[in-house]
């Protein structure tokens, strides 16, 4: 059965707040390897305490990070773990089931419910977020844009039951900072691949994504967190276009 062994992957920059949470929730897997960042805080001081393989270097982007630390596992099926999720038994359990089988399958789709507001988001988008985080790494690798990269692999996937939890925003003082980082990215990446500003972008993809997160998709159903989600999502929108506009544009407008 070595070659259903599995590794859990954590990428960490300054994370203290989640960290040790995080890893306790992987302990059920046969390995767990950290890349770090350099971080000054107290993030390396706890994963110490879980793990012996732990890794530092100079950050390049999402997708090849990633991929670095794939190459740092030594078991044949690896899972991705972002510092601010966590394994729930029930997931564990589900997962050695899963690899115990003689299926064969490529990777497995994980389930991911976000806490947020101080609610589980169970509508709106936001649920059952599905992200292709198990997979035999002979057969699959990150690929895709470079801030926002996707797990592609060679053959079949499944579905698990359990969700993985995801604590992403601590406030909405949190959410805000990390759509400033998340636009910026797009809008550098979205120009390099030749998009073009569009007012119709601007005017109309807002609207449309509050409509269909909030009402198509039920994030009423949410409560006030729901809305706030609902309504954040739009800005997330408008600012990504916004940006796009700024960067092609303010140069000329301060020469004029």
């Amino acid at each position: 059965m070595e070659d259903k062994k599995i590794s859990v992957y954590i990428l960490t920059y300054n994370n203290e707040d989640t960290i040790e949470k995080c890893i306790k929730s992987a302990l059920w897997a046969d390995e767990i390897v950290i890349l770090d960042h350099f971080s000054s805080d107290r993030t390396i001081e706890i994963c110490r305490r879980y793990t012996d393989r732990i890794f530092q270097k100079e950050w390049t982007n999402y997708r090849d990070e990633y991929n670095y630390a794939i190459e740092l596992t030594t078991n044949k099926w690896v899972m991705f773990l972002d510092s601010d999720e966590e394994v729930t038994p029930e997931l564990a359990d589900e997962i050695r089931r899963e690899l115990a089988r003689e299926e064969e399958w490529a990777g497995y789709l994980v389930p991911r419910m976000t806490h947020y507001l101080g609610r589980w988001i169970k509508h709106g988008g936001w649920y059952p977020d599905y992200k292709l985080r198990i997979f035999d790494k002979t057969r699959g690798r990150w690929e895709g844009k470079a801030f926002d990269p996707r797990v592609r692999v060679e053959g079949a996937v499944k579905k698990l039951r359990n969700p993985c939890l995801h604590y992403s925003f601590r406030n909405l003082d949190h959410h805000l900072s990390k759509m400033a980082v998340y636009t910026e990215l797009f809008a550098e990446e979205a120009i390099k691949r030749g998009k073009k500003f569009g007012i119709w972008d601007l005017l109309l993809r807002p609207p449309l994504r509050f409509l269909r997160n909030y009402l198509l998709r039920g994030g009423f159903l949410d409560g006030i967190p729901g809305l706030v989600a609902a309504s954040m999502a739009s800005y997330y929108v408008f600012l990504k276009y916004a940006k796009i506009w700024e960067k092609t544009n303010i140069d000329t407008m301060a020469n004029k």
